[in-house]
């Protein structure tokens, strides 16, 4: 590709990408206010400015979207997918925190964040296009849940956890607790202080794995 050839394309792409993310900032304020199922692409391309064909030239259907929606957060079990890996080799119980840490503080900060996890949480109806949008959601927290459970059995190996951790009686627990302390969050946000409690309840499920009696495993 010639110079000048680079000097129209990067200008198109660059429009192309301001586009789509106009797009996924209305479909938040869409789905938000109405919820997933009622509004269709055209009520969101009308709040973007653009016709319903561009809406269909970056997203293939309203599944396709509300995917890209999701990529802009990270649910309680995508949370740890992106850990660094050496540091889970050394210290998993520390990079478990962390990640959680983050997703918490994220969502109590970030008014965007926000948003979309209410969408997520509260405003997914069963609709024709649920079965994707809950495939999407189903393959995240099977990938975070896979992650989740290596850190915790590294956790164990490495002398962090109890070596008699019920591992597989853990995981379901704690992601019940991360969800509920979001969902328990979103639905009154003015009950308590996510950010600021953060620290506390994740230090709090963590006391859970090292001490509680019912996550040992049977002598």
């Amino acid at each position: 590709m010639s110079q000048q050839e680079c000097n129209v394309t990067r200008p198109r792409q660059k429009r192309a990408l301001e586009t789509r993310e106009r797009i996924l900032d209305c479909a938040i304020e869409v789905f938000h206010e109405r919820g997933v199922a009622r509004p269709s692409l055209t009520d969101i391309a009308k709040l973007a400015g653009v016709t319903r064909g561009a809406v269909y030239g970056h997203f293939e259907n309203k599944a396709d979207l509300f995917a890209a929606l999701c990529d802009r957060v990270r649910l309680p079990t995508e949370a740890i997918s992106e850990t660094d890996p050496v540091a889970c080799q050394t210290d998993p119980l520390g990079e478990l925190r962390e990640s959680w840490l983050f997703l918490l503080r994220q969502a109590g900060t970030d008014p965007e964040w926000r948003r979309i996890l209410d969408i997520i949480f509260h405003r997914c109806e069963l609709v024709t296009e649920s079965g994707q949008i809950q495939q999407r959601l189903h393959e995240g927290h099977r990938e975070g849940t896979l992650r989740m459970t290596e850190l915790l059995q590294r956790a164990v190996a490495v002398g962090q956890l109890p070596a008699d951790l019920d591992v597989d009686a853990a995981m379901p627990l704690l992601h019940a607790s991360l969800t509920g302390i979001l969902n328990t969050w979103l639905f009154q946000p003015a009950t308590f202080d996510l950010a600021a409690q953060a620290e506390r309840y994740v230090d709090a499920l963590l006391d859970m794995l090292r001490t509680a009696p019912g996550l040992r495993l049977p002598s």
